[in-house]
C-alpha cells in the first residue's frame, strides 16, 4: 500500500492549510474561490458560513479532492490535507452532502455502508467489523439487510455519515446535511455527527445556514467573502457580536436571538380568486412505493398553499400530482376553465408545451431540470415554448436574472453554480413563463438571509398578480412569510387540514 494511500486510512485528525487558495471552475470568468488563506488544526470544529456563492462547498470539495483536473477547472496557490495534495489521499476526508438521496447508492443498508470502504481499498476483514461500528455510532439500528428505500430522509443521512465514518476519515465534511430534513431528522444527524466526533476526534468542518443547529458542537466560525478571502474567523460568540453588520449585509444568516425577524407575514392584496385546479377522492404515490391518501385538495387564484410534514409523508409526490407530473392512483385531478382554457379537464393529458406555460414546476433537485449549457439559454427555453420571443422575452428574463441575482452568472453553465444559485436558476426557469400555477418543491434550500428575502419576496408578487403558489417546504418561516394555507402530511396517514 503506497504511503498516501496508508495516510489516507489511519483515522487520526487531519490537518487543513489553504494558502492563497483559489479555484474557478472551467468556462467561468469569476473565481468560486480566492486568495485563501485558512489554517484549520486536527479535531477542531468549524462552522464555515457566507453569502450563497461565497464557494463554501467549492472549499469542500476541494478538502475532500474531488473537484477535478484541469478540464475541470483552475486552481491557485496550494491546498493542503495534512502535508499532501488532497486528491493523492482521498477518502482521508469524508464529504457529506445535503441531499440524501443522492448519496444512497446500493439498495440494502450494510452494503450501502461498505460501499466506500472498498472504494478506498480497505482489506476485505475489515470492511463488516466497520460497517456495523459505524451504525452503531450514527444510531441507525436497522438490520443491515434493511432496504435502503425505505429508510426516511433522516436515515438516509445517517445512513451516507456512516459511510463516511466507515472509512475513518481525518476530516468529517457536512455540506448543509440537514437542508431537507424535518425538526426530527435534523435532531438525528446533529446528534450521529456528535456521537461521531466523541468516538474519532476527527476535525470537522460544516456548511449550514440552521447555525443554530450547530452552534454547541463548533469551537470555530469561519465566514468566507464572496470576493475573497475570510470576511470573519473566531470563536462563535465573538465573531456574531463583533461582525454583526459584516455578516447580515453578507446575507449570512445569524442565530435566533440576532437574528431580524424573517417571518413576518407578507400579507396578501386581495382575498383569493376561484378554484384553479381541484383535486378528488386523491390517492398519490409512485411506482412501487407507499399509497398516500389525500381526499380533496383545492388550489386558488392569488393564494398561497404549503404542504408540510416530515420526510417521507408524500410532500414531493402531491406536488408532483397537483402540478400535472404524476398521475394519481386514484380519484381524479381536475383543472377550471380558467386554467385549461380550452384544453382537456385533465392536466394529465396536457402536451408539455401546454403544461409549461399553465402550471410552472420546481422539483426538489435542481439539476434535475437543467438541460442548457448557460443560465442564460435554461431560462430562454420556457418563454421560446411559451411563444414569447425577442424583446419580450430579453426584458422578462433580464428582469428575473437581475431579481434573484443570477445577473453576473448569465454565461455559466448551470451546472457549476452553488446549491443556492442552482435552487433559485430553477425557481426562475418556473416563474419566466407567468403561469397561473407555480408548485415548487424546497424552494428556499441554500439560500442566505438576502436571497431569501428576494425570492420570498418574488413569490409573493406572483401570488398577488393572481396565481396560485403551492409549495412542499420544511422552511415555516416561508409559510409564515407568504401567508400560506397549510396541509400536513402525515407518513402512512390521511393528509389532513391544517390552518
Amino acid at each position: 500500500m503506497s504511503r498516501s494511500r496508508e495516510a489516507a486510512l489511519d483515522g487520526s485528525p487531519a490537518a487543513i492549510h489553504a494558502t492563497g487558495w483559489g479555484w474557478r471552475h472551467a468556462g467561468r470568468a469569476a473565481w468560486a474561490v480566492r486568495h485563501l488563506d485558512l489554517r484549520v488544526e486536527p479535531g477542531e470544529r468549524v462552522l464555515l458560513l457566507g453569502g450563497s456563492g461565497s464557494g463554501k462547498s467549492t472549499l469542500l470539495a476541494g478538502i475532500a479532492g474531488v473537484l477535478g483536473g484541469d478540464d475541470d477547472g483552475e486552481s491557485e496557490g496550494r491546498l493542503l490535507l495534512d502535508s499532501a495534495d488532497p486528491g493523492a489521499v482521498r477518502g482521508r476526508a469524508g464529504l457529506l452532502l445535503q441531499d440524501p438521496e443522492s448519496q444512497t447508492v446500493l439498495a440494502r443498508v450494510g452494503d450501502d455502508v461498505a460501499f466506500p470502504c472498498e472504494n478506498i481499498g480497505v482489506p476485505r476483514a475489515e470492511i463488516w467489523p466497520r460497517v456495523h461500528a459505524a451504525l452503531d455510532a450514527v444510531g441507525l439500528d436497522v438490520d443491515t439487510r434493511h432496504p435502503t428505500t425505505a429508510l426516511s430522509g433522516g436515515q438516509k443521512q445517517r445512513l451516507a455519515l456512516a459511510g463516511l465514518l466507515a472509512m475513518r476519515p481525518g476530516a468529517l465534511l457536512l455540506d448543509e446535511p440537514t437542508a431537507n430534513l424535518d425538526p426530527n431528522g435534523v435532531g438525528e444527524v446533529r446528534d450521529a455527527v456528535r456521537a461521531a466526533l466523541d468516538a474519532t476526534a476527527a476535525t470537522l468542518i460544516v456548511v449550514e445556514h440552521r447555525v443554530d443547529v450547530w452552534l454547541d458542537l463548533v469551537d470555530r466560525v469561519v465566514v468566507l467573502d464572496g470576493r475573497g478571502g475570510l470576511l470573519a474567523d473566531g470563536r462563535p460568540n465573538d465573531v456574531f457580536e463583533g461582525s454583526h453588520a459584516e455578516l447580515s449585509e453578507a446575507g449570512v444568516w445569524l442565530p435566533q436571538n440576532q437574528r431580524q425577524p424573517v417571518g413576518r407575514r407578507s400579507g396578501r392584496s386581495g382575498t383569493p380568486g376561484g378554484v384553479l385546479l381541484a383535486g378528488h377522492d386523491l390517492t398519490v404515490g409512485r411506482p412501487r412505493g407507499p399509497r398516500i391518501p389525500v381526499g380533496e385538495v383545492a388550489v386558488r387564484a392569488g393564494s398561497a398553499l404549503a404542504l408540510t410534514g416530515p420526510n417521507g409523508a408524500g410532500k414531493s409526490t402531491l406536488a408532483l400530482t397537483i402540478g400535472g407530473l404524476l398521475p394519481p392512483i386514484a380519484g381524479r385531478v381536475t383543472a377550471a376553465d380558467e386554467l385549461r382554457n380550452g384544453l382537456a379537464a385533465s392536466p394529465f393529458d396536457w402536451r408539455s408545451s401546454a403544461l409549461v406555460t399553465r402550471i410552472g414546476s420546481v422539483f426538489q433537485n435542481p439539476e434535475h431540470q437543467f438541460v442548457a449549457a448557460t443560465v442564460r439559454d435554461e431560462l430562454a427555453i420556457g418563454p421560446r415554448a411559451a411563444g414569447i420571443r425577442g424583446r419580450d422575452a430579453d426584458e422578462v428574463i433580464d428582469d428575473v436574472m437581475a431579481r434573484l441575482r443570477l445577473d453576473a452568472l448569465a454565461r455559466a453553465n448551470p451546472f457549476t453554480l452553488s446549491g443556492g444559485q442552482k435552487r433559485r436558476l430553477s425557481v426562475a426557469t418556473a416563474i419566466v413563463t407567468a403561469p397561473r400555477m407555480l408548485v415548487l418543491d424546497e424552494p428556499t434550500f441554500g439560500q442566505d438571509a438576502v436571497t431569501w428575502r428576494e425570492l420570498v419576496a418574488l413569490l409573493a408578487e406572483v401570488r398577488d398578480a393572481g396565481s396560485a403558489v403551492v409549495f412542499a417546504t420544511h422552511d415555516l418561516d416561508l409559510v409564515g412569510a407568504l401567508d400560506a394555507d397549510r396541509r400536513e402530511l402525515a407518513v402512512a396517514d390521511p393528509l389532513v387540514s391544517a390552518s
